[in-house]
């Protein structure tokens, strides 16, 4: 707590007042008080220092007695704004200032007392004594004030070990030369102190551990010891001796700035909150605090509190490097970038070895599809810290991104041992996986059941027996769980879902939303269901608990291992009965998980089975696809009118490898006047990767057209200028060979082994459309070439293929919700009666039938 005076704060010398009968009464008062206190009569001496003051506020010799009582009480912290008036009435007085100095230490502001003593040294201190306290000082600094307070990274958990400004309430040591002799530095302290500045953590834990046994009230051992067992990462363990500092230390900022680190990182919010304020209460101006209050608001979702709390941050320490990037990733949160790259480039201007920074900026890059710029961050962090886990999984997910997927999976598996608790690391291994040709479908399972076993060895230990109402008929809560209830082809496929159950009796429909901000898209879904959940700022241990307290009955997951899932959640297993649909397309590997909704186009229960921890539940389709309002009208074969057939894709950069280019590339040489279209590409236009693997395979970039991403209506157009698609692998596409299909335009797909590698033939089962699936790369360039040279009739496949899909299952939201419900109905009753899950379908003439039976 900084409370001494700037130079600014300190008034010019002015002439002494004349002398009058109270003046005289207070100087009376003044020799009586000091021959007291030299006696040893403190109560007394007290008493008439605090009357000179109730007629003289600002007298500066009885503030100044005052305050070195208050040293000499171990009250150190009570005598600092008696030194503070003192030393602004008379800053030419030597004993002020080191008074001031002495009692600075005493009370822990190591800083503060440093500050002071450079602003006297300006004043013109100097001699014997203040280079005496200045060494002591010093000395006193690197034994016990360097780490003890654990900064924040940008993942949010504690990594260093920073500057105390207070210990215990038995002060270690006095440093005054001027009112009495130091008290020694006791060896326990020294030893502690040298143990924590050097990082070794688990050995300042054990001695910390043995001194609060034997002093239970010395607040700063405590305090050493929750903080050790803090940075190894023992949050849980580490909560109760920092709320036993707190308690014995309660005016130690630290003490609670930890405090609130340990309880944001457990997940309790609002306690988190609480330690943060008091801190703050007790040092307003400190930039830490400010920081890591930032750091928890961010995590709330509350963007715009955390700029607050960051720039105060950097207001109070203007060269706080963290916080400058912290502040960046809050700016890029908001969607004002290059007030983030300025913010993050301003932290890597003080200093240029900050691996973090570069990762935050190749993370900003790589949001605005800067590819090389990101990667060339990204590698410039791990060129500084090899062991920056953070940059080498965002570093992978860049590669993947871009088709690199050897790279990408060597990132990933750098990134494991470095972050071992964070499960999206794990998950991105697995979509990376997923991708790549070589790897087989029997090794992807085995990879994801690894996955399950990881998470699920501990969790699989607490779960709790679930009292939801065993009654077969009754209204069931239904919860669906999802960071992609926004802009994203997750929720065009759920819209029409959550819309038509929310008006069934017999269903009580929850949405439990896993991102931080809100898009129209989002609040548009919100119309749709009668309870809607904003969880990004919960843990998983919470989320589990509220699902409990929502008594929710079935747990859908609409995101498997994509970004913003909740698995470790689902892993604590807080329903009865959960599902996985939609989002992924491979089993969670995880056995709490019961069931998998598919339908037989895409996981043939023969062929998929073993892919599967869960049982698979075949609805009439998958999911419903609705066209968009933005559709153009179907137009002509584009070939018809060019003399020539375009091929085209819309699929994601990182489905577009090398191996699926040279495939494509064989099917353009052998049409030797055919073209490629790739549309839905990056922004910024790069796309020399692509062109580079194409002139590998004989094609030139003549013949290729590239198309950054567009407005859904544009993005629909394109498919006027397309003959036919053509489909990647082992990945296929599914959200734009459906746009595809309700443009006219047949996709090409070769059939494949996994899950992802069905997508392609899922669809075009729905509509008729087998001689489309191929199985293997010869006989994709051999269809390929007969639909080329069978243009009238791809003109006629292309003139009906819009209603051909509308009338299909594909098409048809009610009866896929209609086909839903039945099978959260059986999955209910069978959990009722205390079987285990099984495989089912819940075929379209079921609901047809059934609905037939209803009308009669």
């Amino acid at each position: 707590m900084k409370i001494f005076p700037t130079p600014q704060q300190i008034p010019a010398p002015v002439s002494a007042p004349a002398v009058d009968p109270l003046d005289q009464a207070v100087e009376t008062s003044l020799r009586m008080a000091l021959n007291y206190h030299q006696c040893g009569e403190v109560d007394h001496a007290e008493t008439l220092y605090r009357g000179i003051l109730e007629v003289q506020p600002q007298h500066p010799e009885a503030n100044y007695q005052l305050g070195r009582m208050a040293v000499q009480l171990s009250e150190a912290q009570a005598g600092l704004p008696h030194f503070a008036i003192a030393l602004e009435a008379r800053k030419d007085d030597e004993r002020y200032w080191l008074g001031y100095i002495d009692a600075m230490a005493q009370a822990n502001e190591m800083e503060a007392a440093q500050q002071l003593l450079a602003l006297g040294r300006q004043h013109g201190l100097q001699g014997d004594n203040v280079e005496a306290l200045s060494k002591e000082l010093q000395q006193y600094i690197v034994l016990s004030n360097q780490n003890t307070q654990p900064s924040v990274s940008v993942a949010h958990a504690p990594t260093a070990a920073r500057s105390s400004r207070k210990q215990g309430q038995t002060k270690p040591t006095s440093l005054s030369k001027v009112i009495r002799k130091p008290a020694p530095v006791s060896r326990d302290l020294r030893k502690l102190a040298g143990l924590f500045a050097q990082g070794r953590f688990p050995e300042s834990e054990a001695l910390a551990s043995s001194l609060v046994k034997s002093l239970p009230r010395h607040g700063f051992y405590w305090k050493v010891l929750g903080t050790a067992i803090q940075l190894q990462g023992r949050h849980e363990q580490a909560l109760l001796p920092l709320q036993t500092a707190a308690a014995l230390w309660p005016e130690d900022a630290q003490t609670h700035c930890n405090l609130g680190l340990v309880l944001k990182d457990l997940g309790r919010f609002v306690e988190a909150e609480a330690s943060y304020r008091r801190a703050l209460e007790l040092a307003p101006a400190d930039a830490d605090l400010n920081n890591n209050l930032g750091v928890m608001r961010r995590a709330q979702g509350r963007f715009v509190e955390a700029e607050i709390h960051y720039r105060r941050a950097l207001q109070s320490n203007p060269t706080f490097v963290r916080a400058y990037s912290n502040l960046s990733n809050v700016l890029q949160d908001l969607g004002r970038f290059a007030e983030a790259e300025a913010s993050c480039r301003r932290a890597l201007e003080i200093d240029p070895t900050y691996d973090e920074g570069y990762n935050n900026l190749g993370a900003l890059q790589h949001a605005q599809d800067q590819l090389p710029a990101a990667e060339s961050s990204f590698r410039q962090a791990l060129e500084i810290n090899p062991a920056n886990g953070e940059a080498h999984k965002n570093l992978g997910t860049l590669l993947q991104q871009e088709g690199r997927l050897t790279e990408a999976e060597a990132c990933y598996r750098r990134a494991l041992p470095l972050l071992p608790d964070d499960a999206l690391s794990r998950s991105g291994l697995l979509f990376c996986l997923s991708h790549n040709e070589a790897v087989s479908a029997s090794d992807l399972f085995v990879e994801h059941c690894r996955f399950g076993e990881r998470v699920e060895a501990t969790l699989s230990r607490h779960w709790q027996a679930h009292s939801n109402l065993r009654d077969p008929e009754r209204c069931l809560q239904i919860g669906f769980v999802s960071g992609d209830l926004r802009g994203h082809p997750v929720a065009s496929y759920i819209e029409p879902i959550l819309k038509l159950l929310s008006s069934h009796a017999d269903l009580s429909v929850h949405t439990y939303f896993n991102h931080p901000k809100e898009d129209a898209y989002s609040q548009r879904l919100r119309t749709h269901v009668r309870h809607w959940h904003t969880i990004s700022n919960l843990t998983d241990a919470d989320l589990a608990d509220k699902f409990r307290s929502d008594r929710i009955d079935i747990l859908i997951d609409l995101s498997g291992h994509t970004g913003l899932h909740r698995l470790l959640c689902f892993a604590r297993k807080p329903a009865p009965v959960q599902v996985s649909w939609i989002g992924y397309p491979g089993t969670t590997g995880l056995k709490s998980m019961d069931y998998y909704l598919s339908d037989r186009f895409f996981t043939p229960l023969e062929q998929f089975e073993s892919q599967f921890i869960e049982k698979l539940v075949y609805l009439p389709a998958l999911a419903p696809f609705q066209r968009s309002s933005d559709a153009p009208p179907v137009n002509e074969l584009p070939a018809l009118t060019k003399g020539f057939i375009t091929f085209g894709s819309f699929n994601r950069r990182n489905k577009l490898s090398r191996a699926v280019i040279a495939l494509w590339a064989q099917l353009l040489r052998a049409v030797p006047t055919s073209r490629m279209l790739l549309g839905g590409l990056p922004e910024q236009g790069q796309y020399q990767t692509l062109i580079d693997w194409f002139a590998d395979e004989g094609i030139t970039p003549q013949r290729l057209d590239f198309r950054s991403r567009a407005s859904m209506g544009d993005y629909l157009l394109l498919h006027h200028q397309v003959d036919i698609c053509l489909d990647a692998f082992p990945y296929n596409g599914s959200t734009t060979s459906l746009h595809a299909l309700s443009m006219g335009v047949p996709t090409l797909t070769m059939d494949g082994t996994t899950p992802a590698g069905r997508a392609g033939a899922w669809i075009l089962g729905h509509v008729g459309l087998s001689e489309f699936v191929v199985p293997d790369a010869r006989e994709f360039v051999r269809t390929g070439l007969i639909w080329a040279d069978r243009l009238p009739e791809l003109a006629r496949l292309r003139a009906g293929l819009r209603e051909r899909f509308e009338d299909s299952a594909l098409g048809q939201p009610a009866l896929i919700a209609a086909g839903l419900e039945r099978a959260l109905r059986i999955m209910w009753q069978r959990w009722c009666a205390g079987l285990s899950a099984a495989s089912f379908e819940v075929s379209r003439s079921d609901i047809e039938q059934t609905t037939q039976e209803v009308g009669q």
